[in-house]
């Protein structure tokens, strides 16, 4: 096997396609008064990935410019897996629309798996000084 050999990028997202683009655990450190995790921890992990796909499309710097919808549909708890799938809805000049959907994985010993989020967000390609920019074609 050649070590040296450089991995292959991953390929431009297609527009409709749903991937898999973070998985993380919460711990005690995110959770609310109530036990569960706070929402604007799950907030800030789910714009980091929306982010993954319009950064792969715009090859370069993505801003957030919009949460269109966020629906919470079930609290989070400690020692959920949260896998976070992205779709692209919608690709513009300067702009990506982003679908991300929030699955925890529950209860190792019986395990099931529902989803607790959801939400659509818009990115936009930017320039070294914050600028938009256009989207490569």
């Amino acid at each position: 096997m050649d070590h040296d050999a450089t991995p292959a990028l991953p390929r431009s997202p297609t527009q409709g396609e749903r991937e898999l683009v973070l998985r993380v655990m919460p711990m005690p450190a995110d959770s609310n008064a109530n036990g569960d995790i706070f929402g604007g921890w799950i907030m800030a992990q789910v714009d980091i990935a929306g982010s993954v796909l319009p950064l792969r499309l715009a090859r370069g710097r993505v801003a957030t410019v919009a949460v269109n919808e966020f629906i919470f549909k079930q609290p989070v708890s400690i020692g959920d897996l949260l896998s976070f799938y992205a779709t692209v809805t919608r690709v513009g000049r300067t702009s990506i629309t982003v679908h991300v959907e929030v699955m925890a994985e529950r209860n190792p010993a019986n395990p099931h798996v529902v989803k607790v989020t959801e939400a659509n967000l818009t990115y936009v390609a930017i320039d070294r000084e914050g600028k938009p920019r256009a989207i490569p074609a």
